[in-house]
């Protein structure tokens, strides 16, 4: 995998580098419903950026047809250059992409869920070992050296031998993101990963997401309710209404002045209900 540079990107010089992640007038239907309506997104490397919307906007499907746990209906993706959804035959043109060759390029986005999906009969470090090992093809002992360097980045390297019952909500989310990021990802997926903890759980894990943040210099997209801390947090935010980018700007643009009605109703409403 190529070294990531130390560049961060702005919202302003996205458009003009090679984009982490791409979509391209992407469709996707549930039946007689569009989620996503020809949306156009381009996130750059080392760009964090934040996605808030109603419930129904498409805010987590934009993450699950990257994780290619749905399918698109029209458009393309690319990940690092690389059409994810599609892939060149022979004399250069686009044909939908093998399961093959859809995995490699998956191979470059982790992500972590709302429910933590931790397996239950696994020690914190086997859960952390498992994918390297039988996916990566990692010696058991570079895995396991890995785990733990990652596990004490999250603060959990005295849970190394506890099943996930025995641990918190919070620790769980932890091990989670622990997880996604031993597979060496480009680009990290976090779906309302806050959602399914209590407040004091809820800073722990965002602490985590914070330091990593600070840390190393992935591409993250960031599906959140958490306004305060999408606003510290991402370069860009972009709000979500009926399955397009209703409006996107830097978290003072958006936060402190947005531009566009339907903008200025949700955050408004999010701001009585806290």
């Amino acid at each position: 995998m190529t070294t990531l540079s130390t560049h961060t990107a702005t919202p302003a010089d996205t458009p003009q580098d090679a984009p982490m992640v791409a979509f391209r007038g992407v469709t996707k239907r549930y039946g007689e419903l569009t989620v996503l309506d020809h949306l156009d997104l381009q996130v750059a490397e080392g760009e964090k950026v934040a996605i808030i919307g109603p419930s129904g906007s498409g805010k987590s499907t934009l993450l699950r047809v990257l994780m290619t746990l749905e399918t698109i209906d029209d458009g393309v993706i690319e990940v690092d250059g690389q059409p994810l959804t599609h892939m060149p035959d022979a004399n250069g043109s686009l044909v939908p992409a093998s399961a093959r060759y859809q995995r490699g390029v998956r191979g470059m986005v982790g992500m972590v869920f709302q429910s933590f999906n931790l397996f239950p009969h696994m020690t914190v470090r086997q859960n952390v070992t498992e994918a390297p090992i039988r996916v990566l093809g990692l010696r058991k002992a570079e895995a396991r050296q890995r785990a733990e360097e990652l596990l004490a980045m999250v603060g959990l390297e005295d849970k190394l031998e506890h099943y996930p019952a025995q641990l918190s909500g919070g620790q769980q989310q932890r091990v989670a993101i622990a997880r996604a990021l031993a597979m060496r990802p480009k680009v990290m997926l976090f779906d309302e990963v806050t959602s399914a903890l209590d407040p004091e759980l809820c800073g722990e894990v965002l602490n985590v997401i914070r330091r990593l943040g600070d840390a190393h210099n992935l591409t993250m997209l960031m599906v959140t309710h958490q306004m305060g801390f999408a606003r510290e947090f991402a370069d860009r935010v972009c709000f979500f209404n009926e399955g397009q980018i209703h409006e996107q700007g830097t978290p003072d643009e958006l936060f402190g002045n947005p531009q566009r009605e339907r903008t200025q109703a949700f955050l408004s409403a999010v701001n009585e209900a806290h």
